[in-house]
This record gives structure tokens, sequence and C-alpha cells, in this order.
């Protein structure tokens, strides 16, 4: 077979969040030694001119590839002249799964920012076997969600091991800090799945199974504690809220476990929350939390509400936190991990910009990049197999150090 043209291809490169990867991949490669061959793609040639217009005299040489979501074609001709596709196009269960199936089928790498547990577990269920055979890598969750929680708990675990012979047995993650806004892609992503859950009483019990991305044959047994209510949570000495990207984060962490061979152990525990604060204020604001999550999914759930929220309320799809809200964002999280003979140790990943979207772009692109570079040796893929894979199993401490050093993030022993 001949050598692809590109290293890597953005598809979705004019979405909201494909604007942002973009712009930050324009910047990084221009700022850095690293050379990759580079094409932008998406379903409108005149969106992606627009968008190179705007990228200034660094982005006027990356070419530009036309192809849609839904027209298996273009993809497998865009897939054949790349080795990795990161892809931002979403709500990824109403457009994703074409191209799913084509990198699957070409041996193409691919990784993207879904957070939309139901569809990652029908193209596990429909794409695996393809992927393994052909050599294509697949990673989800490469954004927010769920990268600073998976990588998180892959380096206090890389601590606990180090000074303790032995990984931590339980470990909650716990949002300090946490400012930043919401796209009208996010919503369009929550609002399906809120839908789709609705009508299927199935999907409720898998979203509602903390191992529902794992293998069948994962055997673990140990009862997972989310936290669903406002309650006081000692090893912070504080109260806490559910968080709302816990569904999402738990279930990747619990499938990192399993592709790793239990590593983290067979009763592994792990649950993420909010802290509110201490005291009677840390408890209000708590109970406030719950009420206010509850009353969004109930308006989502009823046809009229839901209608009028997105009308009135709610960002519309290509929507999102402007520029200067972006750089004011940030995020502290912190992970306290326990071993069975009662050590502990605590670690802090934090981020400085909007979670979702500016530190998201830079989150993807060092993920792709990393997978395009990183894993490749003489043009022959090296590392993990074919298959579908967690950003804790895929990448490494080299995945960590690029987010240090060139996507504003701090992994930290506190």
């Amino acid at each position: 077979m001949n050598a692809p043209d590109y290293d890597l291809v953005v598809f979705g490169a004019t979405s909201f969040v494909g604007q942002i990867l973009t712009r930050y991949l324009v910047e990084y490669l221009s700022a850095h030694t690293e050379t990759m061959r580079w094409a932008l793609a998406g379903r409108s040639e005149s969106k992606l001119t627009s968008l190179k217009r705007s990228l200034g005299p660094a982005g006027q040489n990356v070419p530009v590839i036309v192809a849609d979501a839904e027209n298996e074609s273009q993809l497998r001709s865009m897939c054949e002249q790349t080795r990795v596709v990161v892809s931002t196009v979403g709500p990824y269960a109403l457009y994703g799964e074409p191209l799913i199936k084509v990198c699957a089928e070409t041996g193409t790498d691919y990784c993207d920012l879904t957070g939309e547990t139901p569809w990652i577990k029908r193209m596990i269920e429909k794409y695996e076997p393809t992927a393994r055979q052909s050599g294509a890598r697949i990673v989800h969750c490469c954004g927010f969600d769920s990268v600073p929680s998976d990588m998180g708990v892959y380096f206090l675990q890389q601590h606990a091991r180090n000074e303790w012979g032995v990984p931590a047995t339980r470990i909650k993650m716990r949002v300090k800090t946490l400012k930043g806004g919401v796209s009208g892609g996010t919503v369009a992503s929550m609002i399906n799945i809120v839908k789709e859950a609705a009508a299927d009483a199935a999907l409720r019990k898998s979203l509602a199974n903390p191992y529902a991305l794992c293998p069948p044959d994962h055997g673990f047994t140990a009862r997972q504690h989310a936290v669903k209510a406002a309650r006081f949570d000692p090893d912070f000495s504080g109260w806490i809220a559910p968080f709302v990207m816990a569904a999402v984060n738990e279930r990747v962490v619990h499938r990192s476990n399993a592709l790793a061979a239990n590593a983290y152990g067979g009763q592994f525990l792990y649950d993420e929350a909010m802290l509110t604060g201490s005291g009677f204020r840390g408890r209000v604001n708590a109970v406030t939390v719950v009420a206010g999550l509850g009353a969004f999914m109930l308006g989502i759930v009823i046809g009229p509400v839901r209608a009028a929220m997105e009308r009135f309320l709610l960002p519309k799809p290509s929507e999102g936190p402007s520029p200067e809200a972006q750089l004011a964002g940030r995020y502290d999280l912190r992970f306290f991990g326990k071993a069975d003979d009662g050590r502990t140790l605590r670690v802090k990943v934090t981020g400085d910009r909007d979670p979702g979207y500016g530190s998201t772009g830079k989150i993807l692109g060092q993920a792709a990049v990393s997978l395009a570079l990183d894993h490749v040796r003489d043009g022959m893929k090296v590392g993990r197999a074919g298959g579908f894979w967690t950003p804790a199993t895929l990448f490494d401490d080299r995945f960590i150090a690029r987010l240090v050093q060139h996507a504003g993030m701090r992994f930290e022993r506190v």
C-alpha cells in the first residue's frame, strides 16, 4: 500500500469545537518543531475555505477535503488519504457511525470528544472485531470528558504503585472549581440521550450500569456508589453534589481498568462529584445543585418544556462560549486515593481555560497529534493493536507530558 498523504485529518473542522481545534493546531504546529501533514475536512467546501481564510498565513497551505458525515464513499476516500482522523461532528449518535464504520474497515486511527456512552457502547459492539482485524485504533472521549478523569486516575495509580507497590482500590474525584460555558452541540447531545432513554427501558438500565462500557467478561462485582444526592464527604471535609459528567467519566475509568487487565483491582471503586463547600452554606449549595439538575432533566423529558427551553434558553447548534469566555474559564479537579490498608494520597488536575471548549480543543488536539506521531515508528503503528481503547489505555506518560507542556494542564501531588 502507498503511504497516505496526511498524518491527520480534522473532520468537522467548521463546527464550533472544530474551529477551536483547527486554530489550536495551526498555532501549535507554527510554534513547535514537530512536523505533521494534515488537512481540514467537512461537507461544505465554501465553509472550509472561509475557515482557512480566517486562520491567517499559517493556515493557507492546509489542504481541504470535502466529505459528508453520511456519505460513506466520501468518508472512505478521506480515510484512505490519512493515518488518523479526529472528529468533532456531533451529536455522534446522529452523525458519527458511518465514520466509525469506515475507519474500522480501512484501519484508520480515530479519536473524538464524544460523551455519548450509549452510542459508544453500540459502536464497540458493532465494530470492534473489524477494528481489531484492520488495526484501527479508536479512542472516544478525548476532551474534558474524559481525559482529566481518566488520565487523573492513571496518574494517581502510577504514584500509588511507585510508593505502595499496589494500586489504590478506592478513588474519588471531586470538582473543586469549574468555570465555563455550554455549546449548542453539547446540549443537543444531552437532549438526544435523554430522549432516547425516556423511550427505551433497556437503555435506561444500561445507563444505570457503571460497567456498561466494559467488555462482557469484565467480571467486576463491586457495587459502585454513584453520587446522586447532596451529602457530606469526610475525605474532603465538605458537602458534595452530583457532577453532570460523572455518568460518562466513571464508565470510561472502569473500562480502562478492564482493558488494562484489572490494573486497579477487581474490586476497584470510583465516583465523581462536585464540592459545594462546608457547613450550612455548603449543604444549601449541594441541595440547590441537585434541585437544578433534576429540574433540567425533567424539562428535557417533557416535550413542550423541552421545546421552549431549546427556543428561549439553550444555545443553538454552532453556538457556544465566546473566545473571551473560553480564555477566562478554568477547572480544578481533586483526586483522593485509598489502599486497602488505609494509606491515602491526593493529586490534582487543573486546566487553564473553559473546560468544554478552550481546554477541550487543546486536549483533543494533543490526543490527535500523539496518536499520529507518538504511536507510529517508520510509518508503522507501534503500541496498542487495533480496537476500541480509552485515553488511559491507548496513551501513556508521553500524553500527560504533552498536556502539561502544550495544553495548559497540570498533574500534581497535593
